[in-house]
């Protein structure tokens, strides 16, 4: 006997009939089986998935092999995730479902920096570093100046926003991507601006790169024609107390996959200037920079939460 029993439908559960599953009512008959869910959004979600899939499914008339590789290929796309590479986010980047969620979720409009994807190589608790430290920690590439300010809407310097910024290596890959052959948190770091909402700090002009495409999401986009490469960037998590934090790129201008990126990525506003350092740049640790990338992010102020209504 099995140790457990399923759970007895609500009061209520499933009473309307609706006849025997069928390809005409099928979406029907699978949402009246959720009729006792507790969770009115999961429900909602749920019904708008199967009534989308099923009606997909008919659209192209699926066959048995089609269907059966579909869940292969999930399977194998679950099998590939690890501690530091998560092929689902991957996927979802490319079939640009990140990118409509996040615009969705994030149209705050009044001029304040835009957000995209996270991107699947973000890792938590990046090291602190002072204002004008490098990020590079392997000295390989151009060194540039990336400055800038945090301010709110109206251009008012917020102090000590932090800023979680990373990127890939000259090469195209991520730290967590090369573990012993990169230095651990190499082009990493967080930073707390100053009193004016200033930040500085040195890193390398990041270049174009492929997202990683030698498992399931990468053998789907050659099936599809589409190339794999992500336009050259610096990733950015902003954040300051009172304020929506935004999580960001800066692109590169003049990268030649700008209007193609295979995330969907690229927002207008988002790309910076890249130019020649006029004035003399401190060395620190390594060579000093000749080129800078000065970037502004406008935060917009928390909303409060509604009252609460009196009882």
């Amino acid at each position: 006997m099995p140790s457990h029993t399923a759970p007895r439908p609500a009061s209520g559960a499933e009473s309307t009939p609706i006849g025997y599953f069928t390809a005409a009512n099928s979406a029907d008959v699978v949402i009246a089986r959720m009729e006792g869910c507790p969770d009115d959004r999961l429900k909602t979600i749920m019904s708008a998935l199967v009534r989308h899939l099923h009606a997909a499914i008919k659209e192209v008339e699926l066959t048995t092999e089609e269907w059966a590789a579909a869940i292969d290929f999930l399977t194998r796309t679950g099998q590939i995730c690890s501690d530091w590479r998560q092929e689902f986010i991957l996927l979802s980047d490319v079939l640009g479902a990140s990118m409509l969620v996040d615009a969705i979720n994030h149209d705050k409009g009044g001029g304040t920096t835009e957000s995209t994807v996270l991107g699947p190589f973000h890792v938590e608790n990046a090291p602190r570093r002072a204002l004008g430290d490098s990020i590079c920690l392997d000295g390989i590439g151009e060194p540039v100046l990336v400055r800038g300010r945090v301010t709110d809407e109206a251009g008012r310097p917020i102090p000590h926003a932090l800023l979680d910024v990373w990127q890939a290596n000259g090469d195209g890959f991520y730290d967590v991507q090369q573990q012993g052959l990169q230095p651990e948190m190499n082009l990493r770091g967080l930073f707390e601006a100053d009193d004016e909402g200033r930040f500085w700090f040195r890193s390398i002009v990041p270049q174009y790169y492929a997202i990683p495409h030698d498992g399931p999401v990468g053998r789907l986009l050659i099936a599809l024609g589409r190339h794999p490469y992500r336009p050259a960037h610096i990733h950015f998590i902003v954040a300051a107390d009172g304020y929506e934090p935004v999580t960001t790129h800066i692109f590169m201008p003049g990268d030649p996959y700008l209007e193609s990126d295979a995330v969907f990525g690229v927002k207008e506003s988002l790309i910076a200037t890249l130019r020649d350092l006029d004035e003399p740049a401190a060395a620190g640790a390594g060579e000093a920079p000749k080129r800078v990338v000065e970037w502004d992010f406008r935060l917009m102020r928390r909303r409060a939460a509604p009252a609460e209504p009196l009882s």
